[in-house]
């Protein structure tokens, strides 16, 4: 029962995905803009769930949490954290005058500032970097539907890359905004409902050493402080040139609102990604209560084993929203 539960959820969640991508396809009207950059007409509310929705994948949620489980709070925390922080500085710095000069990609920048070479330059390594990012977010596809419908792991990868393919070629950032928001809804849902069951019924057992005020995380190098700044720094600065992120500035419809949808998205990244660190610090115990061993990643067992099957549903389908909306977001960058 459990496992028809997910199976045939996992699929409806699929396909009703993919039904909106190409509903929208039906916005591009043969209009390269439209595809791209969604006419530059991202409300507030769609520009910030988009935003959002890149900022919040697998990484700051299910490596979050196996991270956070094996070495604390900070170790997992720095991904969302540091994702938050490059959103935060983006609005601040970049967001506005990004908006202002109407381009459609990030390399068109360099082109308008360096040449055409330095675009080319940048286009290749960006589209280099961002092949390694879409890799990433298939994993953890990958996984779940090794674990969850029985497939294979490279099937399960390849069914995920060919569904993100067919929305985003057919919709374009319309069909990516759109999916986004149900998918970035879908996150916020499951993340708290996964929190609120796990302290009402388990409450927060953190180890000594692993929660958020063991600061020595941050400040010694044998707690792990070295990696866990690199990852806070890596991605709050790194990550301000994403193509991915770049691209919903460009389609917001003014400055003003690219700038408030990169702090909206900021917040919001923050508001689903710790949870996922909270929970990770007591799952250790949860699941030596229960007399089971992960094989795998730590929250897929408390899914599997602990959770209640609908419930774990809703978790699963934020952790795949998560997976395929930095997915889309990768492929249409890169395009």
């Amino acid at each position: 029962m459990e496992h028809s539960v997910f199976s045939w959820g996992i699929i409806t969640f699929l396909l009703g995905t993919l039904g909106v991508g190409v509903w929208a396809s039906k916005q591009i009207k043969g209009d390269s803009v439209n595809f791209l950059v969604a006419g530059r007409g991202l409300s507030l509310p769609l520009a910030a769930a988009t935003l959002m929705a890149q900022s919040v994948d697998s990484n700051a949620t299910l490596g979050n949490t196996d991270l956070s489980a094996e070495f604390g709070f900070w170790a997992g925390a720095a991904l969302p954290i540091g994702l938050s922080l490059c959103l935060f500085l983006t609005g601040t710095f970049l967001a506005k005058p990004m908006n202002r000069m109407g381009l459609i990609t990030i390399p068109d920048f360099y082109r308008v500032k360096y040449g055409r070479m330095v675009e080319l330059m940048a286009a290749f390594i960006m589209s280099i970097s961002f092949s390694f990012l879409l890799a990433g977010n298939l994993v953890a596809g990958g996984f779940m539907f090794q674990t969850f419908l029985g497939m294979s792991y490279v099937g399960g990868i390849t069914l995920l890359a060919a569904l993100v393919f067919a929305y985003t070629v057919s919709g374009g950032l319309f069909a990516v905004a759109y999916t986004d928001a149900i998918q970035i809804l879908i996150a916020v849902v499951g993340t708290f409902g996964l929190l609120a069951f796990v302290v009402t019924n388990f409450g927060l057992d953190i180890a000594p050493g692993m929660g958020p005020l063991a600061l020595e995380q941050l400040t010694s190098v044998g707690a792990g402080a070295a990696i866990n700044w690199a990852s806070l720094l890596a991605l709050g600065f790194g990550n301000m040139v994403a193509i991915d992120f770049m691209a919903r500035i460009f389609a917001a419809e003014s400055p003003e609102t690219a700038q408030k949808a990169c702090y909206t998205a900021s917040a919001g990244t923050l508001i689903i990604g710790i949870p996922f660190s909270i929970i990770a610090l007591s799952a250790g115990g949860i699941l030596e209560q229960a007399g089971i061993v992960p094989e795998g990643p730590v929250l897929f067992a408390l899914l599997q084993n602990v959770v209640p099957p609908v419930l774990g549903l809703m978790v699963l389908a934020a952790i795949l929203s998560a997976s395929l909306s930095t997915a889309d977001g990768a492929i249409l960058g890169t395009s």
